[in-house]
């Protein structure tokens, strides 16, 4: 490289160009030999019944570089093109027929390129023998005279064939039909036919052997398939007579057949002089005779004949050169007339033959009745077999049927419906049919058809039906009247009147709507107010009707959305509160919104004065004093309000879009705990605003007391009454000392009704309820207790009638009682029934320390 940087530019380029064009090699085939599938396609042998599209090689070939190659493939101007390349894989595929007899050989130039350059190479490929070709015999048609001497095993002919496949395909071997009863025998390889060992032919007895030769192809042997080929001939073997006999009808009796306007050659006479022939009775003027060649033939209409078996009477005369009859026999001859079938069967409508019949009915007639509006007549002027023949429906399966299906020369054609339900014209307006006429037992099986075109009319046969068995639908509760909630749709497949539907509404949910009778379209009567909070859904029927009264029925759900449109609510009993301190108070609204976040309440404290005495729960509604708070005396340093009753602006606001809020003023009076906890204090405290609810805690208790001294007394006496140890008139009763029980007594308690909570609970005794338990009264008793403070008003104390109204449920929620009484947490009422216990208690010490007048 060092040199190289001392040349100059284009020089240096000049020797890179020449140095890139040693470097490049041309691409090449591989070469696989003969066998191979693969490479440059030298030597393929290809068999011409290979099947057309078949992939017949895969051209293979590299680049020395290693670039990639495509392959192509040319033809002579002029040659075929048997074959097609995939230029990029190389495959090779068999476009054309090939045809071993036509062309043994093809050439074909293929190539390879790498972009650069290009191979081309020519190549043969030999087309190797199928057996796909039958015999063929030379020079025919073959006619042999043989006179009626020649002996017997000479060779008379040589049949000759030709094949044009080779091999075994091309070898032929021939045959004779009817060998058993055959007068002659063929040599199976050289075609030289012979008459039989022992037999002799007389032309007395046959003038004519007709022998059918059988030509065969040795089969495709060598290439392992089965297949044969072969042809057939017919000698016609004419024997030559040699000898003179007396006149003499050959081959009697004779029968012969009238086939319409064909003549029937019946018979000749053996004789070498003058013969003549001569029809003497039995023609009835309809055959006639040629008194030289015997040919009788028709000379009537063969329509006209009017018997089917004629017998004539022939006479054969031998006539001298000198005119007179010197020999003469007699022969009968039977003719048949026999009917040629050349006439199809034929289709007439009413008065002419007609191949195309039209119908027009209702759809879905009955099934098993007649087309009677179809008028068709089938005929076959021929006779006996040549007259008989099928009748077939072809079309749509299974609709229509036709009667008969067999017919003699005549018979009148019968459609019948098979299937009603397919006769619809709902589906099809227009039904073909071919009716198909083809002889049995005929070898030509003339045939012919007829048209059947069948009109339909719509009928009636369809109800209404809805595009859903059910409709849901949504609608706001404060949507105005006449607004749209739902479309019903019913099709009715039905033309005409019959396809009209007309909607209607039903039901006890129907009231407040309305439907469009044409459109289907539900909406709200103009007047109608929906409110959720009173029914949030509606549950009716709608109906499509056609025109005759068919109907069907659909379901209708509607649910009304709740909207936010109520404010939260206060109970009634807001208005003043009891705090002891360390237990909240609860306030409660109701929001009365169906559905949530619509009836969520939210509550908040307002205002307050002073502002950092009370906290407030959200969700609950509880109202407790601040965390520091935790006696009177931290009250009264914070107020000069000695009373401790404090009025609070609450606020309950609900969660809504948009949101309604309610405020109310609360008065709370904060006491202090001072008594010691209880059951009793607990139920007490429970039901001091409640005192109808005590009441019945305390008859129900009484009445179970009662049950069980008279379950007791009911069992003592009857174990009394059983017992005979001691009669009743001798029982001594004892009556014992009456102890006051270790218990305390209630009867000091009774509830009162008053406007101060303190004066619900009197005291109420007398001296011996004071006594102690050895029945003495020494204990004094103390003089009148002072006052008690009062209490914060009570609530109403009307009794609570449980008939709340309730709301009709939505989707998404249901809504709650107007007023509801939620009890309060456990801590709280424990405190509650604790202040008034202790409370109950300090009155009932003062008493006992009063001495004189106890209150009453």
């Amino acid at each position: 490289m060092k040199h190289v940087r001392h040349f100059a530019p284009s020089l240096f380029l000049n020797l890179v160009h020449v140095c890139l064009a040693q470097a490049n090699y041309a691409p090449y085939f591989f070469d696989n030999g003969a066998s191979s599938t693969n490479g440059n396609m030298a030597l393929l042998s290809l068999s011409e019944d290979t099947p057309v599209g078949t992939h017949v090689y895969t051209l293979n070939g590299t680049d020395p570089e290693g670039d990639p190659v495509t392959y192509g493939m040319t033809y002579e101007t002029g040659s075929r093109s048997y074959f097609a390349i995939d230029t990029n894989f190389g495959n090779v595929t068999l476009i054309e027929e090939l045809d071993r007899e036509k062309e043994d050989e093809i050439e074909v130039i293929v190539s390879i390129s790498d972009g650069l350059s290009t191979v081309a190479e020519k190549v043969r490929i030999l087309v190797t023998d199928a057996n796909d070709e039958s015999p063929e015999f030379i020079n025919t048609p073959y006619i042999v005279q043989v006179p009626e001497n020649t002996p017997s095993g000479r060779s008379i002919f040589k049949i000759e064939a030709a094949d044009k496949d080779t091999g075994s395909g091309g070898s032929i071997t021939y045959f004779l039909q009817n060998i058993r009863t055959n007068k002659f025998t063929i040599d199976r390889h050289s075609g030289v036919l012979r008459i039989k060992t022992g037999i002799t032919l007389d032309y007395e007895k046959s003038r004519t052997h007709f022998v059918t030769v059988v030509a065969k192809d040795g089969g495709g042997k060598l290439r392992g398939d089965n297949k044969v080929f072969s042809a057939t001939t017919t000698v016609t073997i004419n024997v030559e007579d040699v000898q003179d006999t007396p006149p003499m009808f050959i081959g009697t009796p004779y029968y012969g057949y009238v086939y319409e306007d064909t003549l029937a050659e019946v018979g000749n006479c053996d004789h070498h002089n003058q013969m003549s022939l001569s029809l003497m009775t039995g023609s009835e003027g309809s055959f006639e005779i040629n008194n030289m060649t015997g040919a009788i033939s028709v000379i009537k209409n063969p329509s006209k004949l009017k018997k089917e078996v004629y017998e004539l009477k022939i006479q054969a005369s031998e006539i001298s050169l000198d005119g007179d009859v010197t020999a003469y026999a007699f022969a009968t001859v039977t003719i048949r007339v026999v009917d040629l079938n050349n006439h199809p069967p034929t289709f007439y409508g009413e008065n002419e033959p007609q191949n195309r019949f039209e119908l027009t009915m209702y759809e879905h007639p009955p099934e098993g009745e007649i087309l009677r509006g179809l008028k068709i007549t089938v005929n076959d002027s021929d006779q006996g077999a040549n007259a008989k023949f099928n009748l077939r429906l072809v079309g749509p399966g299974g609709i229509f049927r036709v009667v008969p299906q067999t017919v003699l020369n005549e018979a009148q054609v019968t459609i019948i419906v098979e299937n009603s339900a397919a006769i619809d014209y709902e589906k099809f307006q227009l039904l073909t049919f071919k009716l198909l006429a083809i002889e049995v037992n005929t070898p030509e099986k003339f045939s012919s058809t007829a048209d059947i075109v069948i009109r339909l009319l719509d009928t009636n046969d369809n109800v209404p039906k809805f595009s859903s068995d059910y409709y849901i639908a949504r609608i706001p509760e404060n949507s105005p009247g006449g607004s749209n909630v739902v479309a019903v749709t019913a099709t009715d497949p039905d033309s005409g009147l019959w396809g009209e539907v007309k909607y209607s509404i039903y039901g006890t949910g129907a009231d407040l709507f309305l439907i469009h009778p044409s459109t289907g379209i539900i909406y709200t009567q103009p007047w109608a107010t929906l409110d959720a909070e009173v029914t949030a859904k509606y549950n009716f029927y709608v109906k499509a009707e056609d025109t005759d009264g068919k109907y069907s029925l659909a379901e209708v759900f509607i649910t009304v959305l709740d909207v936010n449109d109520h404010s939260p609510e206060f109970n009634k009993n807001i208005q003043e509160k009891t705090m002891i301190i360390g237990s909240p108070v609860k306030i409660e609204a109701i929001d009365q919104d169906a559905e949530e976040p619509n009836n969520i309440v939210d509550y908040s404290i307002m205002q307050a004065d002073p502002a950092n005495v009370f906290d407030i729960d959200q969700s609950t509604g509880e109202i407790k004093l601040k965390s520091y708070i935790r006696s009177l005396d931290i009250i009264h340093n914070i107020t000069k309000n000695k009373d401790c009753i404090w009025s609070v602006v609450v606020q309950a606001k609900d969660r809504g879009s948009p949101s309604f809020s309610t405020t109310a003023v609360l008065k709370i009076d904060i006491t202090e705990e001072t008594l010691h906890k209880g059951p009793m204090a607990a139920f007490l405290m429970q039901t001091k605003d409640n005192p109808m609810k005590a009441l019945g805690v305390l008859a129900g208790v009484m009445g179970i007391m009662v049950v069980i001294t008279i379950m007791i007394s009911t069992a003592m006496f009857w174990r009394n009454k059983r017992s005979n140890k001691i009669m009743p008139v001798r029982r001594i009763i004892k009556k014992r000392q009456i102890q006051q029980p270790r218990m305390v007594r209630m009867e000091w308690l009774k509830f009162k009704w008053s406007s101060n909570p303190a004066e619900k609970f009197a005291i109420e005794d007398d001296t011996q309820s004071l006594q102690n338990e050895n029945s003495n009264n020494n204990i004094q008793v103390p003089s009148l207790p002072p006052t008690a403070p009062a209490l914060p008003p009570p609530p109403v104390l009307a009794p609570k009638i449980n008939t709340t109204e309730w709301r009709v449920t939505t989707v998404s929620g249901s809504l709650s009682p107007k007023f509801i009484n939620k009890p309060g947490k456990k801590r709280g009422l424990n405190s509650t029934h604790n202040a008034l216990v202790s409370e109950l208690k300090q009155k009932f010490e003062k008493r006992n320390i009063a001495s004189s007048n106890p209150h009453i």
